[in-house]
């Protein structure tokens, strides 16, 4: 059993940056693959960023490539979304996300465990 708690969400303004935190309960947390989706009002949730449980590869939606950077720290059990150059469509509730495979996370945006989520809001 793996639970997710998100934090660092908040108000921005247009060019800011935010970092986001998922910090893990459980001791298999380094066995998993990890990744944030977001969702914002009206729209289905989607991928934003997927990183391998060894941290050596990770992946990145198209609308925040070069914006957005993933890490984890497996000894904090932590995962970090960096976020700079933010947009106000970056805005959305950000979750993250638990996977045993990176794929089930970038390609069927499917996963075991699920955040509860951070608001992040740009203002324009």
């Amino acid at each position: 059993q793996v639970q997710l708690v998100e934090s660092g969400g908040g108000l921005v303004q247009a060019g800011g940056s935010l970092r986001l935190s998922c910090a893990a309960s459980g001791r298999t947390f380094s066995s998993y693959a990890m990744g944030w989706f977001r969702q914002a009002p009206g729209k289905e949730r989607e991928f934003v960023a997927v990183i391998r449980w060894s941290g050596d590869s990770t992946s990145y939606a198209d609308p925040v490539k070069g914006r957005f950077t993933i890490s984890r720290d497996n000894v904090k059990n932590t995962v970090y979304l960096q976020m700079n150059s933010l947009k106000p469509e970056d805005t959305a509730v950000y979750y993250c996300a638990a996977a045993t495979t990176h794929s089930r996370l970038r390609v069927r945006a499917e996963a075991d465990y699920w955040g509860q989520g951070t608001q992040v809001t740009v203002s324009s």
